[in-house]
C-alpha cells in the first residue's frame, strides 16, 4: 500500500511529487495518457519564473520529474481506468492492476478542445495554440485568428490585440454564447474583425512547419476560401480529465472537480491539484502552486491520522 498516489505528471502532479517525496512519503506518480500534460506539447515557455531566456515545455516538466525522482518519487506509465473511493485504503486500477493508497492526489489536468484536423495537430506549438496568455507574445505585429464564440474567445481576442496587427474571430454561428459585457467589449475593439457562419476546414502550412493561413468554409453556402494568418488560437473550451472519477467524487456539470476548500474534494483523503479544478487561470505556475498545496495537505492529514489515538 502506498502513502500517496498522484494521478497526472504535469506541473501540478510533478510539484506534488516533489513535495511529498521530500516529506519521505515515497509517492507513486501515474503519468497518464499524455506524460507531462499540456506542457509536453508546448514549445517555448517564457512566463515560468526563473528562466529569463525561457525554457521548452517538455524540458521543464522533465526537469520537474527528475527533481521528484531524486527525492524518491516513483513514476509508472499508464492511466487510471477505475477507482474505488468508498473505503480506506483507496483502490485504483492502473492499466488492469489494482493498487491501494492512503491518500490520492488527482492532478490529471484538462485537455483543450481541438478542431480535430490532422494539420492542426501537426502545427500545435508552431502557430496553433489554445492559450493566448502563454503564446500571444510570439505574435507581435502578426495576423491572428481566434476560433470560438464564448467568453473565453472574447477574452482571448481582446488580450491578443495587445500583440497582433489584427485579430479575427471566427464563429460557426451568427449568435454568440459570450456574455453581453464580454461581447460588447470585443465589438468595441477596433483591432478585432469578425467572420460568422464559418468553420476552419484546414490549416496551412504543414510542409513549412508553421501557420501561414487557414481554409474557411461557410456553413450555409459551402463556399470555401483561404485567409492568411500567422497564428491560430482555439478558444472552444477545455475538457477536464475526470471521467473516471464521475460518481466517486463531486464534479460540476462540465466535469471539473468541486473543491471543498483548499485542495480537498468531497471525499476526505482525496485531493485535487491543477486544471482538474481550475477553469480560470490554467497556467503552469498556478498548477505548480496547486500541486504544492495538495501535497502539504496530504502530509498534514497523514500526520494527523498517524498521531490520532487508535
Amino acid at each position: 500500500m502506498r502513502n500517496v498516489i498522484i494521478i497526472g505528471s504535469g506541473c501540478a502532479g510533478n510539484t506534488a511529487a516533489i513535495y511529498t517525496a521530500r516529506a519521505n512519503l515515497k509517492p507513486l506518480v501515474v503519468e497518464g495518457n499524455q506524460p507531462g500534460g499540456q506542457l509536453s506539447i508546448t514549445s517555448l515557455v517564457e512566463n515560468y519564473p526563473g528562466f529569463p531566456e525561457g525554457i521548452d515545455g517538455p524540458v521543464l516538466v522533465e526537469n520537474m520529474k527528475k527533481q521528484a525522482q531524486s527525492f524518491g518519487a516513483e513514476y509508472i506509465t499508464g492511466s487510471v481506468i477505475e477507482v474505488d473511493f468508498s473505503r480506506r485504503p483507496f483502490r485504483l486500477n492502473i492499466e488492469g492492476e489494482w493498487m491501494e493508497a492512503r491518500r490520492v492526489i488527482i492532478a490529471s489536468g484538462a485537455s483543450a478542445r481541438w478542431l480535430g484536423l490532422e494539420s492542426e495537430q501537426k502545427l500545435i506549438g508552431r502557430g496553433v495554440s489554445s492559450c493566448a496568455t502563454c503564446d500571444g507574445f510570439f505574435f507581435r505585429g502578426k495576423k491572428i485568428m481566434v476560433v470560438g464564440g464564448g467568453d473565453s474567445a472574447m477574452e482571448e481576442a481582446n488580450f491578443l490585440t495587445r500583440f497582433g496587427e489584427k485579430v479575427t474571430i471566427v464563429h460557426r454561428r451568427e449568435e454568440f454564447r459570450a456574455s453581453k459585457i464580454m461581447l460588447e467589449r470585443a465589438r468595441k475593439n477596433p483591432k478585432i474583425e469578425w467572420i460568422t457562419n464559418a468553420v476552419v476546414d484546414d490549416i496551412f502550412d504543414v510542409q513549412k512547419g508553421l501557420v501561414t493561413g487557414v481554409l474557411l468554409r461557410d456553413v450555409k453556402t459551402g463556399k470555401r476560401w483561404e485567409v492568411p494568418v500567422d497564428g491560430l488560437f482555439l478558444a472552444i473550451g477545455h475538457v477536464p480529465n475526470t471521467a473516471v472519477f464521475r460518481g466517486h467524487i463531486e464534479l460540476d456539470a462540465d466535469g471539473y472537480i468541486i473543491s471543498k476548500g483548499g485542495a480537498r474534494t468531497s471525499v476526505p483523503g482525496v485531493f485535487h491539484a491543477g486544471d482538474v479544478q481550475d477553469r480560470v487561470y490554467r497556467q503552469a505556475i498556478t498548477a505548480a502552486a496547486a500541486g504544492c498545496r495538495a501535497a502539504i495537505e496530504v502530509e498534514r492529514s497523514l500526520q494527523e491520522e498517524d498521531c490520532s489515538p487508535a
